[in-house]
């Protein structure tokens, strides 16, 4: 039997976990250093990643083997579609650790003396767990037919004003993960920069398919982000912005399936990023994930979750995340809008700020339209909000773009900040603190003392002509 391994004190619960049900964990490595090798490298041994390999393992107790086993057994009983096909030859030969490298990160599964080995290792800067994250699913669905010209979300938050001024989020890509999206709506054609589909094991489907949704929820939020004005109806924030789309749930090594987007889309150049997933509570395994996208210039923008006051959903709960609480029509705290305070000094308040999230008209597969409920119909709105801005200010920080929408934020009477953080952003307010003052404002503001020294060059010149005039007289 291997030598018994302690844990760290302060370990994932999600390891721990594992570990007592199997005997076995998925974690995530984060490395130090880019974790794509030469393959001379790669040979000599000298590579981090080739080197920290031999402390993953491949056991019939992890995640991948539960599901490999059950896609060989679907695809066995005849009649199952050609994508499970592939995918159960796929994961005959899956690999023993995944690596991604525009995220910097593996993922394998370990026992507890390779988890410590990992831990120790110089190349290694942390090894997390691996939390299951879930749809944040909308809270109501229906059948909807357009009856206006703007969806009441947009006009609440004023992005009509910035459409007046020029600005669509044309030239920005808005990474989209969520269950897909239907490339042959209306609103959505012509859409989307890229497009991937990511299997059970987090494997990107090949040859690429046409953009599809394998629900109705990624088509509802990707239209509500970007989509295109279809007979005289808008719903889309910014409809000059393109979509970097993945499929990365329901269902299968979710996880894996997650970090295959993220590192997909970075390697998209997505400058924001729009996901209404994650797990209820506080799980801090994703936090390194989190911070890497900011490092790469990407802006998380991620549901809070719809399970009401007290608690919030994890990666949508940690600080570096801009988190998405949902408003109704007259601009208060939706009741199934998650919120929650943390015992830390820095941003402790979940959400960061809310916005329209109730009843919100948007596409769904098939030509058709749905209103939905949710955090996650919310997020959309304000990640469309932070691709505008960022056509704005092309050369603008994802900081700078952030601290422009929650500076333009306002708490209506009555909301709670404990419900609604910052309150709800305006367009325009978040434009002029992204611009700073118009070179209009400059020159009112300048105003008053251009006055000031025309009038002492009028009294000056005045006070010589009477000094000339008594000389003369003498």
């Amino acid at each position: 039997m291997p030598p018994t391994i302690p844990l760290a004190p302060a370990e994932s619960p999600q390891i721990v976990q594992q570990f007592n049900a199997s005997g076995v964990a998925q974690v995530i490595v984060v490395m130090k250093r880019p974790v794509v090798p030469t393959a001379a490298a790669a040979r000599a041994g000298r590579s981090p990643v080739a080197r920290l390999q031999k402390h993953f393992v491949t056991s019939e107790r992890s995640t991948d083997s539960a599901i490999r086993s059950a896609l060989a057994a679907h695809a066995a009983r005849g009649g199952a579609a050609a994508g499970v096909v592939r995918a159960a030859r796929r994961a005959v030969a899956a690999p023993r650790v995944r690596i991604y490298p525009n995220l910097g990160v593996m993922l394998g599964t370990v026992r507890p003396e390779g988890l410590h080995a990992l831990r120790t290792d110089g190349d290694v800067a942390a090894v997390t767990g691996t939390p299951h994250f879930t749809l944040i699913k909308p809270r109501m669905a229906a059948e909807a037919t357009p009856q206006t010209t703007v969806g009441w979300g947009i006009e609440a938050l004023e992005v009509p004003r910035l459409w007046k001024a020029g600005l669509t989020g044309k030239g920005v890509v808005v990474a989209h993960l969520d269950t897909g999206a239907d490339g042959r709506h209306p609103a959505l054609r012509g859409v989307f920069a890229a497009f991937a589909e990511l299997d059970a094991l987090g494997e990107e489907v090949r040859p690429v398919p046409r953009p599809h949704d394998t629900g109705e929820h990624g088509t509802h939020t990707a239209a509500t982000v970007a989509g295109r004005a279809v007979q005289g109806f808008s719903m889309g924030v910014a409809p000059g912005a393109k979509l970097a789309s993945a499929i990365v749930i329901e269902g299968g090594n979710v996880v894996a399936r997650v970090l295959a987007g993220l590192d997909w889309a970075l390697g998209r150049q997505a400058k924001v990023l729009s996901m209404s997933l994650g797990l209820p509570g506080w799980w801090e395994d994703f936090v390194p994930i989190i911070r890497i996208l900011r490092a790469r210039g990407v802006l998380p923008v991620i549901a809070t979750g719809n399970e009401g006051p007290g608690t919030s959903r994890s990666p949508g709960n940690y600080s570096q995340a801009l988190s998405v609480g949902a408003v109704t029509k007259d601009l208060a705290v939706a009741d199934f809008s998650s919120s929650q305070e943390f015992n830390r000094t820095a941003d402790p308040i979940v959400p960061d700020l809310v916005a329209p999230g109730v009843d919100i008209i948007s596409a769904v597969p098939g030509n058709r339209y749905k209103r939905m409920s949710g955090t996650s119909m919310a997020t959309p709105h304000v990640a469309g909000l932070a691709a505008l801005l960022f056509e704005a200010k092309p050369g603008a920080t994802i900081d700078e773009v952030e601290r422009a929408i929650v500076q333009s934020c306002v708490r209506p009477a009555g909301m709670l900040r404990e419900r609604g953080g910052h309150g709800v952003p305006n367009a325009p307010r978040a434009l002029a603190a992204l611009m700073g003052p118009t070179v209009r404002a400059r020159r009112r503001a300048a105003r008053p003392a251009v006055r000031v020294r025309r009038r002492r060059r009028a009294q000056t010149s005045r006070t010589r002509r009477r000094g000339r005039r008594g000389a003369a007289r003498t």
